[in-house]
């Protein structure tokens, strides 16, 4: 059971729109804060409390600088919005954190695992790698997401709470109007027990019937209903993550991809470099994979080696 506090921290990030995974995040790093202020509420602490923990999770935890950095997003919430405290200028330590190249397969290394996979499965890992998904962008897909016609697919509320529009492969389309016809059915079935899919609570104030429109039906819906985490409400959500993990695993042994790390994002890794790699501009993949700054995108072309165009090795020299 949370405390009163952090209860009405909860409602606050609910006030203001936040997801549900930012929400799970935000309380955690406040409750570790907590514990390391000897449970003495925030208030009665500050900006040197936030810095030694900042500190702390640096040195002594070793934590990546994204991590550090998430922490520090969930306490500036809670002192700037919340409590109402600025904690101004802050002068700490950031975590080190040493650039790694993210891991790309070979286009046959991701159609041997594809091959691997049916149905449902195989158009998930289709999508991730065929439009450069986040899985839990991939999950979340709505049939009205979808436009067969155009091959687009448009991603709401993504990272950084951001819309986007990216390609659908040709070779995912016939896969991705069976899913759909099949999210539908299962919608109005469930809508026979009035019952339907799981929608942001201020949605469902403003379109009350919204969870029985084809339109809002999940292409990729969980077999299990559950109770809304927001309003209780007994509904049905789009398949957990950790489904993705446990086929993708067995998939990647069976095609034989043992010496890479493959996951999930691996996929989404290998479109962007695979993009790049056919020329296309760099700019257009930023769009497609929606990121805020070029910068984050040019690490596929360290990937790639384009940073050395146009140099060749000394060796090679040699045998001239």
């Amino acid at each position: 059971m949370s405390s009163p506090f952090l209860e009405s921290l909860r409602r606050e990030m609910r006030l203001r729109g936040y997801s549900i995974r930012t929400e799970k995040t935000y309380l955690h790093w406040i409750r570790q804060y907590i514990y390391f202020i000897n449970k003495r509420h925030p208030k009665d602490a500050g900006q040197d409390e936030v810095k030694s923990f900042l500190s702390m999770l640096a040195n002594d935890r070793h934590v990546a600088v994204n991590t550090q950095k998430v922490a520090l997003n969930s306490l500036v919430f809670m002192y700037h919005k919340a409590l109402n405290m600025p904690l101004g200028e802050l002068d700490f330590s950031l975590a080190t954190k040493q650039r790694t190249l993210p891991t790309v397969l070979s286009a046959s290394e991701v159609a041997r695992i594809i091959d691997q996979l049916t149905g449902r499965n195989q158009l998930i890992i289709m999508l991730l790698y065929g439009s450069g998904l986040r899985v839990s962008e991939c999950l979340r897909i709505r049939v009205k997401d979808v436009d067969l016609q155009r091959r687009a697919l448009t991603i709401h509320d993504g990272k950084g709470r951001k819309d986007r529009q990216t390609l659908i492969g040709e070779s995912a389309l016939n896969n991705l109007k069976e899913a759909i016809e099949q999210g539908i059915s299962r919608q109005r079935e469930d809508n026979l027990h009035g019952i339907g899919c799981s929608v942001p609570p201020a949605l469902s104030r403003k379109y009350p019937n919204a969870y029985k429109s084809d339109a809002w039906a999940f292409i990729f819906p969980s077999s299990s209903l559950c109770n809304h985490p927001m309003t209780g409400t007994l509904c049905r959500h789009h398949l957990h993550e950790t489904v993705v993990r446990r086929f993708l695993k067995p998939a990647v042994q069976q095609a034989d991809v043992t010496r890479k790390r493959v996951n999930c994002h691996t996929f989404r890794h290998s479109f962007a470099t695979h993009m790049l790699a056919a020329g296309t501009d760099i700019r257009t993949v930023q769009e497609l994979l929606g990121h805020n700054d070029v910068s984050t995108t040019q690490i596929y072309t360290h990937v790639l080696g384009r940073h050395y165009a146009g140099t060749s090795s000394p060796l090679d020299a040699l045998s001239q």
